[in-house]
């Protein structure tokens, strides 16, 4: 369970993050939808203990992440795919990590297979495709076998048969009972994979709820959202 509870963030005059709360059950995919700067990023970075909340609280399984033993075995996230050495190849990569989790190497090739990365376990990061290296970075928060998945526009990059891969595991991954926080700016990609959205809007909460009963509204998901964005469009993206 992930509780957001009046969660803030100021940083002198600008306020990012404002007073936002939502929680996110096992067994579901919960999208986190708004514009660029709507402060999605800011609130899981906040939820991973990356930037100290203003006023507020973010919890997994009632306790803040860097209270958690191990949290990366609890909590797989991804929030910059780019990020990763890219002078190490993508085998490398997962060993690392996979040592620092005291797990066996042949995690990293359990990984790499689950993502449909086999093929490229000798190719450096710097030479991976942007939808490869989002794929990397999957197969990194997947690796210590976390109940829960923290993801940051995890399609950015992807094809359309990535973007209906990365659907179909996700949803193999709440049907197992895991929880998923996913940030996208793509109506139609969290309209596709999400159980429930929140939408947001400078720093806010603009409206919540199961994504199958808006989407069955007058108008539809889109609709829904656009009248609690002002007219802030946000794209498809579902394939």
């Amino acid at each position: 369970m992930i509780d957001v509870n009046d969660l803030t963030k100021r940083y002198r005059d600008t306020v990012a993050v404002d007073g936002v709360s939502f929680t996110c059950a096992p067994g579901t995919v919960t999208g986190l939808l708004g514009p660029n700067g709507a402060g999605k990023s800011t609130t899981l970075r906040m939820l991973l203990g990356l930037v100290h909340p203003t006023s507020g609280t973010a919890t997994v399984g009632g306790v803040p992440y860097d209270r958690i033993g191990s949290p990366a075995r609890v909590v797989g996230a991804m929030l910059d795919a780019s990020a990763l050495h890219p002078g190490r190849t993508c085998r490398e990569t997962l060993r690392v990590t996979a040592g620092l989790l005291d797990l066996p190497s042949g995690v990293a090739d359990t990984a790499l297979e689950r993502v449909g990365l086999s093929g490229a376990a000798r190719r450096r990061v710097g030479r991976l495709s942007l939808g490869m290296r989002q794929r990397l970075g999957i197969a990194h928060a997947l690796l210590g076998d976390p109940s829960v998945l923290v993801l940051d526009e995890p399609v950015n990059g992807l094809d359309p048969d990535g973007m209906r891969w990365m659907r179909g595991l996700l949803r193999e991954f709440a049907s197992g009972g895991g929880t998923v926080l996913l940030s996208s700016h793509l109506l139609g990609e969290v309209g596709a994979v999400a159980d429930r959205v929140v939408a947001m809007r400078e720093g806010r909460v603009v409206g919540c709820g199961p994504v199958a009963e808006l989407a069955s509204g007058a108008g539809g998901l889109e609709d829904w959202f656009l009248a609690r964005t002002g007219g802030h469009v946000v794209g498809g993206g579902a394939a």
